[in-house]
């Protein structure tokens, strides 16, 4: 198909049906690279620790997703109700209006949260086109990810209210809007809401724990997400390889961006591992979006940190603009830099460590 419309491979032509203007491959690559000198040495501290914790001499690929200290699972809330009255608590603290706006769904019956037999898995936003309204759908079942879901999806229902009222000619709503500022939207409530689930979901210590958890996935997803794009670029671009040499490339990489872990007597199973993305089956080459989206979401809530109020206004009116303007542009509206170079990522990488730090001696007086 690639070849017929005239480009050289596969790649070429998804970045061009994808309408991709602002960034090129080689803009990817170069993204990539930026992750795995900051993103991917702090995920290894991160995980170096957690090893300690664990008393164990080795990482196992579970271990990624065990609690370092070996603690039970955070459970925040008992029903969707409580899922829906704290986080409508959580939003009264961000923006009454954005409160309202979450509310209204309640009210309308727009959110459907829990997880019962025979339900669709997954979670998402879906535009109701007829009366512009958002509906939510997720599988909560009381877990602390289920929390930051619920934000994550609130994020792209206020990005559907906030295009709402323009007219029928503007044809800038939806899936209009790009990939790589719609998850702004909504990864920068996950990080926003997590300021304040003290008081709502948990008390203090266990607060804590979340946003250290939260931040934590977070700098480690940097990393899958550069290794997941590498590789989809190597497979269409080398339309002729092996299985073999698929394994090779996919084993190396995802060494390169991990966090060390040990695949010891597993090693057939690493080399089927990436087989579990579905992006790259159902949607190719739709993934690094979520990075350019993280550093964003990163800017916002380190500017909300210092300024709740001039960060809101400025997420708010960003949002508005749906998708009439060009990536950068609408970047440049919320207030961050359409820049995903060294620098640039080396300052986020080194902000979301201070923060993880003041965490961890946050969690260590609160023991004292």
């Amino acid at each position: 198909m690639a070849v017929n419309a005239g480009f050289e491979n596969y790649r070429d032509y998804a970045f061009r049906k994808k309408e991709r203007f602002e960034y090129t491959p080689e803009d990817a690559f170069r993204f990539h690279d930026a992750v795995e000198g900051s993103f991917v040495p702090l995920a290894r501290e991160i995980y170096e620790k957690a090893k300690e914790r664990l008393g164990i001499d080795t990482l196992r690929p579970w271990d990624i997703f065990a609690d370092p200290e070996g603690k039970r699972p955070l459970l925040p809330f008992n029903s969707a109700e409580d899922l829906v009255r704290g986080c409508i608590q959580i939003h009264e603290s961000v923006s009454p209006d954005l409160a309202n706006q979450f509310k209204r769904l309640r009210d309308l019956n727009l959110l459907d949260l829990e997880s019962r037999p025979g339900k669709a898995p997954g979670g998402y936003n879906y535009e109701l086109s007829e009366v512009r309204l958002p509906f939510i759908f997720t599988n909560a079942v009381g877990r602390d990810d289920d929390v930051y879901t619920l934000l994550h999806e609130s994020g792209h229902a206020f990005h559907t209210f906030a295009t709402r009222e323009a007219g029928l000619l503007f044809d800038y709503r939806g899936e209009s809007i790009p990939s790589e500022f719609a998850e702004v939207a909504s990864t920068a409530m996950e990080f926003i809401g997590g300021e304040h689930l003290s008081g709502v979901f948990y008390d203090e210590g266990d607060a804590t724990r979340s946003m250290r958890s939260h931040l934590s996935d977070m700098v480690r997803l940097m990393g899958w997400v550069a290794t997941i794009d590498s590789f989809q670029q190597w497979v269409y671009t080398h339309p002729d390889h092996s299985r073999d040499e698929r394994s090779e490339f996919w084993v190396g990489v995802q060494e390169k961006y991990g966090v060390g872990e040990s695949w010891e007597g597993y090693e057939e199973a690493r080399e089927s591992y990436w087989q579990r993305q579905l992006h790259l089956f159902e949607v190719p080459f739709y993934y690094i979006e979520y990075n350019i989206a993280a550093l964003g979401a990163i800017n916002l809530w380190l500017r909300y940190r210092k300024d709740p109020k001039d960060t809101v206004e400025a997420y708010r009116g960003s949002l508005s603009l749906g998708g009439s303007k060009p990536i950068p542009e609408l970047f440049e509206a919320a207030g961050i830099p359409w820049d995903f170079g060294k620098g640039m990522v080396d300052r986020y990488a080194n902000e979301l460590r201070r923060v993880l730090t003041s965490l961890e001696e946050a969690k260590v007086s609160m023991k004292g």
